[in-house]
């Protein structure tokens, strides 16, 4: 069965101005309701996240900063959101679907999460509208828990996974992988055990013969036991954001390339859904729902 973490709180209640792109968390789960993708007994609801897991990733004094609602005005600005305690519950939710999804995911081979991919909060800062690091967290569950030796994580969102990256910088056995915008947020870039910077302008042609050739020889060097995929949408031509010129099309194979290596090497994947800034909010929804799409296809 296709798993799905959603909560209603995901989408609100966010600052008037970012209310846009985050219409997506209510629409994808909408659009793949309406057109039979899924029905309610795929979607989930995660719990609030217990302190002590999001304390295996981020150093104690900035949670507590989080939780009690006394980060400096700076850091704050950093993250892009005025903390708020439905802020604060909304990033621990995220981070327990992502946990969750794991579980499914050894279940069933692949489990999504409709918010996620936060991959610019490091262990004490937070930074472009990311507090907690979801993936990074759930990585450092299984680790902790032994349900996973050598882990993958495969950030294909248009911005480098700076975070994730500091994260892990001195684990050995968690690999990050961020191919991203080159001339794109973050400015200052940390270093992925393999990052792939890629120019303005990048095609279909160009950023699908990187991956194909660079994702297979990955996965069979590392030999990882679970894969950790941020699927986001801002690669697309459309973006606001992005400066990459990729097609819906091109997007879709992309996911297909990462889900068939899992399938053919028998790795769970969790997913999470990352950025997404297309003018038009049709755009980004139908680019995310497509990797729904072909995951029913692929593995159900």
């Amino acid at each position: 069965m296709l798993k799905v973490a959603y909560d209603p709180i995901y989408a609100h209640p966010l600052p008037e101005g970012h209310r846009f792109p985050m219409l997506k968390y209510e629409l994808i789960p909408a659009q793949l309701l309406h057109q039979g993708i899924i029905t309610t007994d795929n979607l989930f609801s995660p719990e609030p996240l217990k302190e002590e897991i999001i304390l295996w990733t981020h150093q104690r004094n900035y949670w507590h900063q989080l939780r009690d609602l006394t980060l400096p005005l700076k850091e704050q600005r950093r993250i892009g959101f005025p903390l708020s305690p439905q802020l604060v519950e909304r990033e621990i939710r995220i981070a327990k679907g992502t946990v969750d999804g794991c579980h499914f995911a050894f279940d069933y081979g692949i489990a999504f999460n409709v918010a996620g991919g936060t991959h610019h909060a490091g262990t004490d800062w937070g930074e472009g509208f990311c507090l907690l690091n979801d993936q990074a967290i759930a990585a450092n569950y299984l680790l902790n828990n032994k349900l996973a030796t050598s882990i993958l994580m495969v950030d294909l969102d248009v911005h480098q996974g700076n975070g994730t990256a500091q994260i892990f910088e001195n684990e050995s056995q968690v690999f990050t992988f961020s191919m991203h915008g080159a001339n794109n947020f973050p400015y200052r870039k940390e270093q992925s055990d393999l990052d792939i910077p890629l120019p303005d302008g990048t095609s279909d042609k160009e950023y699908l013969d990187i991956l194909k050739y660079t994702l297979p020889e990955l996965i069979d060097r590392q030999a990882p036991d679970f894969i950790f995929y941020l699927s986001g949408v801002d690669v697309l031509a459309t973006d606001k954001l992005g400066k990459l010129a990729l097609s819906k099309e091109a997007c879709k194979e992309r996911d297909q390339i990462v889900l068939k290596q899992c399938i053919k090497h028998h790795i769970p994947v969790q997913v999470s859904m990352g950025g997404g800034y297309s003018a038009d909010i049709k755009d980004i929804v139908d680019a995310h729902c497509n990797t729904y799409r072909l995951a029913h296809d692929l593995y159900f």
